[in-house]
């Protein structure tokens, strides 16, 4: 069995979906690893390190496509990219069905055996896999350092010659993988630091990290299927806003990180919060990807709006290709020990993490998330 490791194509993406630590675990048990040439390069892996991992490289994407059994990837293959994959072949990547069934329908027309890194179930036995809560560490982090950097005043407190210096308030909503980054990030920072999220049951996991937990009685459930926050009624969102307007005021720098599945981002921050704050104050939306938490974010840009500037700044993990990548390939070889069985992949349906992961198999969607999608589009 070989395993192809393409360049990424799409626009900014610098991780590569294996890295060389990886890539010499595969082939000392005997599995062939195929890496385009310069496929590392933007996450500062180069071609000689895959070599010396015991991995072959390929000139051009379409003798890698060629000669690949597997396709690992991170981001989804584009349309032209598609058309190259072998039928029968398997492709791993990040291929987000809940947001686009159409692009499953197509996996299966071109008879993919398709796994998505980010349908991987979140279950004990899959937390060595699980790609999306990697990835959110190195969000969380970075969306604090890009906040910090446009803050126009100190994160801590200091006490000079010319007085004291008060610390930054820092409000961090939604307390999943990146927001509890965010939090230890800021804190570490010197800032004082406040976090929210509807489910109450991460309160205790705030203070742990030094933060006060804002409180709000929403009179329901709010967690969903595996930890994540489920999505509001429109007249608990309207509660939740306007709860949120006072204390984003008087933050000077608010970290967004609301998600929910295969959802558009929940609209935390409306306008009038933002006028609501100080000149100089700063928004990052880590959901911007997903239309964002805040009524003015532009996904991709940073704009100024009532002198705050709101960073939407996509795919942050991409922007420390290094250790996103380390961690991504990880999460890909922690699912490839699973499914190897001599040398070769094997799919046991019984399995919740084979099962749950695999979206399509022999031309057919097996994925029953998708199948309940498509079935409501039909509809």
């Amino acid at each position: 069995m070989t395993i192809g490791i393409p360049t990424e194509t799409a626009p900014g993406e610098r991780r590569v979906a294996l890295v060389p630590e990886s890539v010499s675990k595969l082939t000392k048990s005997g599995v062939g690893v195929l890496v385009q040439r310069g496929a590392g390069d933007a996450a500062s892996f180069v071609d000689a390190a895959y070599e010396a991992a015991g991995a072959s490289l390929a000139d051009d994407v379409a003798s890698l496509y060629d000669r690949s059994d597997v396709v690992i990837k991170v981001q989804r293959p584009s349309p032209e990219e598609l058309e190259r994959l072998r039928p029968g072949s398997v492709l791993v990547a990040l291929l987000a069905p809940l947001g686009d069934a159409p692009y499953v329908e197509r996996l299966a027309q071109r008879r993919l055996n398709a796994l998505s890194m980010d349908a991987i179930p979140r279950i004990t036995r899959a937390q060595s896999m699980d790609v999306l809560s990697s990835q959110a560490n190195i969000a969380g982090y970075k969306a604090v350092l890009l906040g910090a950097a446009a803050l126009p005043r100190f994160f801590p407190m200091l006490t000079t010659a010319a007085g004291t210096i008060a610390p930054a308030k820092v409000l961090v909503l939604g307390a999943g993988v990146a927001g509890l980054q965010a939090i230890a990030t800021a804190r570490r920072l010197g800032a004082v630091v406040s976090g929210y999220d509807t489910r109450a049951v991460v309160k205790e996991q705030v203070q742990s990290l030094g933060a006060s937990f804002l409180e709000m009685d929403l009179g329901i459930d709010a967690e969903g299927v595996g930890g994540y926050a489920k999505e509001l009624s429109a007249e608990h969102a309207d509660k939740q806003r306007a709860f949120m307007e006072q204390h984003i005021g008087a933050s000077d720098v608010v970290v967004t990180t609301a998600a929910v599945p295969g959802k558009r981002a929940p609209l935390l921050i409306t306008e009038e919060a933002v006028k609501a704050m100080k000149p100089g104050s700063v928004i990052v939306d880590i959901a911007a990807e997903t239309g964002g938490n805040c009524a003015l974010t532009e996904p991709g840009a940073v704009v100024v709006r009532y002198g705050v500037t709101i960073i939407g700044t996509t795919n942050l993990p991409s922007s420390m290709p290094y250790h996103a990548s380390q961690l991504y390939s990880r999460n890909v070889f922690a699912l490839l020990q699973h499914l190897l069985k001599e040398g070769q992949l094997t799919f046991d349906y019984d399995d919740p993490i084979t099962r749950g992961t695999t979206l399509t198999h022999d031309g057919e969607i097996v994925h029953e998330p998708t199948l309940a999608a498509l079935a409501g589009t039909a509809a």
